[in-house]
């Protein structure tokens, strides 16, 4: 299993546009999240094992998030061909079954995975009230063989700095796991890189 570390899009770049279905088929979209004092987009999927190490303490931290008016929205742009276990149906299950309370979306295109350069599973994006990136690295510093259990220990810290009106925390370190899985010809010139 190949680590693949996160692009570190620059702090202050806005949210790129999305608008893509859930596991039900509705279409949740950027727009819809306008009012929120921040946003958390997550990309993400099923079948990896970094995201099923931390999917738990990341549904916690949501509903956290949630609380305090920030909105949670996890994107999920693998391959579905190559990994059926990533297929809308799938995510559906992982959702009741973790306790996810917020969209679980799918980007069949990969379009949005590329808008927003994500390069891994988990790959965390935080975006302030105007919906400029905040915070773009780790949950926290745990891994599956750390035999640590997860904290979000530093996507906490950048979510508490967001609510204060703080600058974003530094250092910011990237978030690691495996590579999304790009269908045949769409990788993107960064994940070659």
């Amino acid at each position: 299993m190949a680590l693949t570390p996160s692009t570190m899009l620059p702090i202050g770049t806005p949210a790129p546009d999305f608008a893509l279905p859930d596991f039900d088929g509705n279409t949740v979209a950027l727009a819809d999240f306008a009012d929120s004092a921040g946003l958390l987009v997550v990309f993400m999927c099923n079948h990896c094992p970094y995201v099923i190490h931390l999917q738990e303490e990341l549904a916690r931290l949501a509903r956290e998030c949630q609380d305090r008016t920030i909105a949670v929205v996890a994107i999920n742009s693998n391959d579905i061909a190559k990994h059926p276990d990533d297929a809308p149906i799938k995510m559906k299950q992982r959702a009741e079954e973790v306790g996810f309370t917020f969209p679980y979306l799918y980007d069949s295109s990969q379009e949005v995975a590329q808008a927003y350069r994500a390069a891994c599973t988990p790959d965390f994006f935080l975006f302030d009230r105007a919906k400029k990136l905040f915070y773009r690295g780790q949950f926290d510093d745990t891994r599956p063989s750390s035999g640590q259990d997860p904290t979000g220990a530093d996507l906490r810290r950048a979510v508490e700095a967001l609510l204060a009106s703080e600058a974003p925390p530094e250092p910011q370190i990237p978030s690691a796991g495996c590579n999304i899985k790009w269908k045949p010809g769409n990788e993107p010139a960064y994940a070659r890189a």
